[in-house]
């Protein structure tokens, strides 16, 4: 009896023992897999930011070329790059131009998408989702496929070298619906009925109820469209012609020598050119990620 009363008094001593030890060791492994998996994104994360540090580095080296093993620090750091871009390029003009077309494609893509969206969202008709469905799969057709039917288009309408013809094939997003559609469909459409109620009609429905709820998304869109249209370069070099029309890509790459490259000029005119997406992004960082989580797009 003394002794069944001795076991069980040792049973309190041993178990708690265990525990500390298990916690210990599950609070150990939880901390190797913290390690390891800041790890692997700060490696990721010097991965992606290599290329930018690398084209910055290579501006500020004069006669840096791509043959040669990256410098991680230039040798000599020189603007001299930088000033020659300036007289090389119409930097002004060019970026004039592709600011111009950035901003006008924007608004447009903002406006053609949110108007879209919200038919196949809050208007009821015959064949809504397959018509969706079938708008949705044109973004499976690359940009390389419809130049030649756009530029046969656009030349019969004599649309050729003129902001128009660089600009009417950029007015709808497909991307650009489906973004929109998906947050609309999160605003409850008893918001819809309560203003319905109140003798609102679509377009006041539209306005002041679906807009104001969407603000993420429609960032997130503004700041794709900017993106795309910023960095466009093969509908701009097909369609635009004249020299005062050029973009900046399309300046940048009329930077590149057929036997030789000044690549810290060219390097020079990228991180230029990197700047106003930088900026954007970073005023708008916020709303894109909560619109591309809305979205379901993460």
């Amino acid at each position: 009896m003394a002794e069944t009363t001795t076991l069980r008094a040792d049973r309190p001593r041993v178990a708690p023992a265990r525990t500390a030890a298990a916690r210990t060791a599950a609070a150990r492994a939880a901390m190797g897999r913290s390690v390891l998996l800041h790890t692997v994104m700060v490696i990721g994360a010097l991965a992606m930011f290599f290329p930018f540090y690398w084209t910055l580095v290579t501006s500020l080296s004069p006669g840096a070329g791509l043959s040669s093993t990256p410098s991680l620090v230039p040798a000599n750091p020189s603007l001299d790059a930088y000033v020659q871009l300036f007289q090389q390029v119409p930097f002004a003009r060019v970026v004039g131009n592709s600011m111009l077309l950035a901003v006008i494609t924007t608004l447009v893509q903002l406006l053609t998408s949110a108007t879209a969206a919200y038919a196949f969202s809050r208007l009821p008709f015959p064949g809504r989702t397959v018509v969706f469905g079938v708008y949705l799969a044109t973004m499976m057709i690359p940009l390389q496929v419809l130049v030649v039917p756009l530029f046969a288009e656009l030349k019969a309408f004599g649309l050729v070298d003129t902001y128009l013809g660089a600009l009417l094939p950029t007015f709808a997003a497909a991307f650009g619906i489906f973004l929109l559609r998906q947050a609309m469909n999160q605003v409850p459409v008893e918001l819809d009925e309560a203003a319905a109620l109140d003798g609102a009609g679509h377009f006041r429905i539209f306005w002041t109820v679906i807009l104001p709820n969407i603000r993420p998304a429609l960032a997130t869109l503004a700041v794709f469209a900017f993106m795309g249209s910023w960095n466009s370069f093969l509908w701009p070099l097909v369609v635009l012609r004249s020299p005062e029309l050029q973009t900046l890509p399309v300046a940048l790459a009329g930077l590149q020598g057929q036997f030789t490259t000044q690549w810290d000029i060219v390097m020079a005119g990228s991180v230029i050119s990197i700047l106003p997406m930088l900026a954007i992004y970073l005023f708008a960082q916020k709303y894109v990620i909560q619109g591309v989580a809305n979205a379901g797009l993460k």
